[in-house]
């Protein structure tokens, strides 16, 4: 793969990631070849293959950062250390889906190293106490899907990243250091209660306990001591468990929170009204719990302004839905999309992903785009009319109010939600003809729409469903109703995400999304000498 060894000794960056670089990496590895003094090496997201000797690469004594990540056919294979094998100078480790069975000992003597990303691989074993203690400068932490079976000690006093998501972890809730920011373990063995001392973790930005068997209640602590947690806790997943009890209304102070998913719990409570102080609020997820009552009580200036999915399925919700709610979701209404790029719930440091139901089908949205937008109230008992203020949601994509009591003709309003891919008003006590706005023109999404989207309502009619009609004048339009349909004309729109296959609606957190470009910081530190180069760099850290 390289062949200008004479230029190699003066080398200091080479980055080659996201090739289609393929073939063995036994090259780099030969003895006589001039790396020794390379600080940058980045291989990472092409097609390598072969095993790497650790012994080769404690001879690059000068590596700060390698990226080796995203080489399925590699492997790492271990050597009979002597007294100095070690990277001294690493910092940055990058060895994700690469295959690797166990920790990388030669690592446990760096002491510069901040950031160590092993996720997806196959280390089956714990991380023992003597290992946490080698790292004391480490700042981020990623062994998401492995096998790791417990955690004697969390290592780095100084972390602030911790991904731990997709193990076998088993028992209570490991004690994090007190100075993370990310505290991901969701998908893992967790029983217990959530220990009250997780809110002394007065930095802590996004908390994912989800897929998990934790009990016992929400912990009341979250907005009570001292506010200082309660400004910066932006995501709050606890979806998935067997939590009990209410809501604690100390959340109502956590004034930066954008997502709230307590979904597919036993948590017995009321409408949470109450949440509409929380002005980013962005998701809401309560679905499949115990949820009992009515939804009033909204008020009508601020209430869940900044919306983008509300998911109240599967629940025993009852009366109306009140029209204000509608009124007042001003993020589901004249999206601009920004024509430098999309924008993703979460940013870049970790990764959203919704499952949700569209057109009859499952899908799983790999990340939730700011521009995506859902309103689920399936499976309740809600009674009553459909709102005509839900019209009013151009940007709505997906709607869902199946499986519930609405009675009452839908509402012509409908017809001008120009972005909604997936209408579902079926199991319902709805009556009437489907108005000719859902169906003009005929290019549009709602004529894709089969009998399931209107199913179960026996006093439907019309287009799309198979059942015409009573009588002949009913299916003709008077000449204003027309000129009002042309003026409505909708012009629908695919959105622009990817899917995949999954399950109903559900949000998730995951793991860390390393980018593959890499800070001006750590370019223009790994050129310092080496005592400038163990330091450890702040602004290398996620900016709020």
């Amino acid at each position: 793969m390289l062949h200008c060894r004479p230029m190699l000794n003066t080398l200091e960056y080479l980055d080659l990631h996201s090739n289609k670089l393929n073939g063995l990496i036994d090259p780099i590895q030969e003895p006589n070849l001039v790396l020794f003094n390379l600080p940058f090496l980045d291989l990472s997201f092409n097609n390598l293959s072969g095993n790497i000797k650790s012994c080769m690469l404690v001879k690059l004594r000068n590596l700060s950062l390698l990226d080796l990540s995203h080489n399925n056919l590699l492997s790492l294979t271990s050597c009979n250390y002597g007294a100095n094998s070690t990277l001294p100078m690493i910092i940055w480790f990058h060895f994700s889906s690469c295959n690797m069975q166990r920790f990388p000992s030669f690592l446990n003597a760096s002491k510069y190293l901040q950031l160590l990303d092993l996720s997806n691989n196959q280390i089956h074993r714990s991380i023992t106490k003597w290992e946490a203690e080698g790292w004391e400068n480490l700042t981020t932490l990623n062994l998401f899907m492995n096998f790791l079976i417990s955690v004697e000690k969390i290592p780095g006093k100084h972390l602030y990243f911790l991904e731990l998501s997709s193990n076998s972890l088993p028992g209570p809730l490991p004690t994090p250091p007190q100075n993370l920011s990310f505290l991901l373990i969701s998908n893992n063995e967790l029983v217990g209660e959530i220990p009250s001392k997780i809110c002394n973790l007065s930095f802590l930005s996004v908390l994912d306990l989800s897929k998990n068997k934790l009990g016992g209640t929400i912990p009341d602590c979250f907005g009570t001591f001292g506010n200082k947690l309660s400004m910066i806790l932006r995501t709050l997943n606890l979806n998935g468990n067997q939590l009990e009890g209410s809501i604690p209304q100390s959340l109502k102070i956590c004034f930066n929170l954008e997502v709230l998913d307590l979904g597919n719990n036993n948590i017995n409570d009321t409408f949470p009204y109450w949440l509409d102080t929380l002005t980013n609020l962005e998701v809401l997820v309560l679905r499949s719990n115990r949820f009992h009552g009515g939804i009033q009580n909204f008020n009508r200036t601020f209430s869940f302004r900044n919306l983008q999915m509300i998911d109240l399925s599967r629940n025993e919700f009852t009366g109306h839905i009140p029209p204000e709610l509608f009124e007042n979701l001003k993020s589901m209404k004249d999206i601009q999309v920004d024509e430098s790029g999309p924008e993703y719930i979460g940013g870049d440091y970790y990764q959203d992903s919704a499952i949700i139901k569209m057109k009859g089908s499952d899908f799983k949205l790999e990340r939730f785009l700011t521009s995506f937008t859902v309103i689920d109230f399936s499976s309740n008992h809600f009674k009553g009319s459909i709102p005509k203020e839900v019209g009013e949601l151009n940007s709505l994509i997906v709607l869902n109010f199946s499986h519930n009591r609405l009675a009452g003709n839908i509402p012509p309003s409908l017809g001008k939600m120009t972005a909604l891919e997936s209408l579902d008003l079926s199991s319902n006590k709805l009556q009437g003809k489907i108005p000719v706005q859902l169906t003009i023109p005929l290019a549009n999404h709602f004529d894709t729409f089969s009998n399931d989207s209107f199913d179960g309502n026996s006093g439907l009619c019309g287009f799309p469903l198979s059942k015409k009609c009573g009588n002949n004048q009913e299916l003709e339009s008077s000449p204003s109703t027309v000129a009002d349909d042309s003026e409505t004309t909708l012009v629908w729109k695919i959105a622009a995400m990817g899917y995949g296959s999954g399950l109903v609606l559900g949000l998730s957190m995951g793991y860390i999304v390393f980018t593959t470009g890499k800070p001006h910081w750590l370019v223009k530190m790994i050129k310092r000498n080496p005592q400038e180069r163990g330091r450890i760099h702040q602004n290398g850290r996620r900016k709020n």
